[in-house]
């Protein structure tokens, strides 16, 4: 079986948009839909065919395109079955732990409540895929706008529980400002501070900083560390659950 081209790009003012194409059945989805011009202009660049969407969750800077993509392309959409009746025309709807097919190869999706309620991540195993939507981010998780701090940690162990070499596609370019927050809580994470300065680099060259794996957020994402010694000490709460540690921690990243 062939691999998947995974082809990602900016839009808007910092969503990444990401294209996944099957060179044996010619299969392309698009991994929800930020911007329909952009993605439109991609998919010829590649001479591709937009054959599927699959979206992560209901906010208008995932869903804003598919209007036009439908239109131009007719693709088949998928989505949360959750967040049904805020996502106009969805062909499919899909639940946690549901598979469904896309180029001859099993798509797994797993419900991940905190950022919206319905939110959805989709994970390729044959391939090491994961398209994290706003769940997870590169040292980062998204805001919790619906859900409950208990939730979104369910859902990020979730994501953690994965395997290490899964490669992670995020939804928008937040690293340099959840970097700064990461070292701020955890100055002594050599893993940290060399990927900040790593991280530096790539902007710096106006180069994207995903995707990620799993490994890489384990060794330097907060959110996946409320375990550490060091992190507990700068919150106070050292010994504490990790519902307390990343509930104090998402507080305090919503006003850093």
């Amino acid at each position: 079986m062939n691999k998947l081209i995974i082809h990602q790009f900016e839009c808007l003012s910092d969503n990444y948009g990401v294209l996944i194409h099957d060179p044996e059945t010619n299969q392309t989805a698009s991994i929800d839909a930020p911007d329909a011009m952009a993605i439109k202009k991609e998919l010829e660049n590649k001479k591709w065919k937009l054959t599927h969407i699959l979206v992560t969750h209901k906010h208008l800077d995932h869903i804003g395109g598919l209007d036009d993509l439908k239109k131009d392309y007719n693709p088949f959409i998928i989505g949360p079955k959750y967040e049904e009746e805020s996502i106009e025309l969805l062909d499919k709807t899909v639940l946690d732990q549901e598979f469904f097919d896309f180029a001859n190869r099993p798509v797994k999706v797993i419900h991940t409540p905190g950022h919206t309620l319905g939110h959805i991540v989709y994970w390729i195993e044959n391939d090491n895929l994961l398209f994290a939507g706003d769940t997870i981010f590169a040292m980062g998780c998204g805001r919790v706008f619906e859900g409950s701090h208990d939730q979104m940690l369910a859902s990020l162990n979730k994501i953690k529980n994965l395997p290490e070499n899964t490669i992670v596609y995020c939804g928008h370019e937040y690293t340099i400002a959840n970097a700064n927050f990461a070292l701020s809580i955890e100055p002594n994470n050599k893993n940290l501070c060399s990927r900040i300065e790593q991280v530096k680099e790539l902007r710096s060259e106006n180069k994207p900083t995903l995707p990620t794996t799993i490994r890489i957020e384990l060794d330097t994402n907060p959110f996946l560390r409320t375990d550490s010694p060091e992190i507990q000490r700068s919150l106070n709460l050292l010994n504490s659950d990790s519902k307390n540690i990343f509930s104090k921690l998402r507080t305090k990243k919503d006003s850093f």
